[in-house]
């Protein structure tokens, strides 16, 4: 969705897959800008998407422990 996505009108008794996919979004971001700051310092686009990858890179990793590990059993 487009950054200014807004939820649907009744997203409190029935949300849509859109409202969790926004809710989601708006949640990575905001832990992007908690740790890794609110904008690249980079200035060639090439850099940028190195520094963007290190930065994702290293949410994941701090994020993954916290994260469940799904195994099938049968």
């Amino acid at each position: 969705p487009p950054k200014n996505a807004n939820f649907s009108p009744n997203m409190a008794q029935d949300p849509t897959l859109r409202d969790h996919q926004i809710a989601h979004i708006k949640t990575q971001m905001g832990r992007w800008k908690a740790v890794i700051g609110p904008k690249l310092k980079a200035r060639c686009f090439a850099n940028q998407k190195t520094e963007a990858y290190i930065g994702v890179r290293a949410l994941n990793r701090m994020t993954g422990p916290g994260r469940p590990s799904f195994e099938r059993t049968a």
